[in-house]
């Protein structure tokens, strides 16, 4: 029975991995875009104090710096707050299933 399962949703099982891996790939992308803007952001901040950089140069690329990163970081905490909420849930189903086992 458990053969015939898995030939069956093997196909299913494969593509859920796949946009698994995919997924994997987009954090990994939005984590080195992260890194990448703090680091322009402190090569910002030493071209203003070595003075090779204008305050008005300055302040309008810090604010489309930061305003990627408050983007890049939003998203993150949504999809954090979204897991959290599924481990919220998985824990309320085991305590409903130990109370329902008890109850029997």
């Amino acid at each position: 029975m458990f053969l015939a399962d898995d030939i069956l949703l093997f196909p299913f099982k494969s593509i859920l991995s796949v946009f698994q891996e995919i997924y994997n790939a987009a954090v990994q992308e939005l984590a080195a875009e992260s890194d990448s803007i703090r680091a322009e952001l402190s090569q910002l901040y030493l071209a203003l104090e070595a003075g090779t950089l204008s305050e008005e140069a300055f302040d309008s690329r810090e604010r489309e710096l930061l305003d990627r990163l408050d983007a890049i970081e939003e998203r993150g905490l949504i999809e954090e707050e979204d897991e959290e909420d599924e481990e919220d849930d998985e824990a309320t189903d085991t305590e409903t299933d130990e109370w329902d086992e008890q109850d029997e």
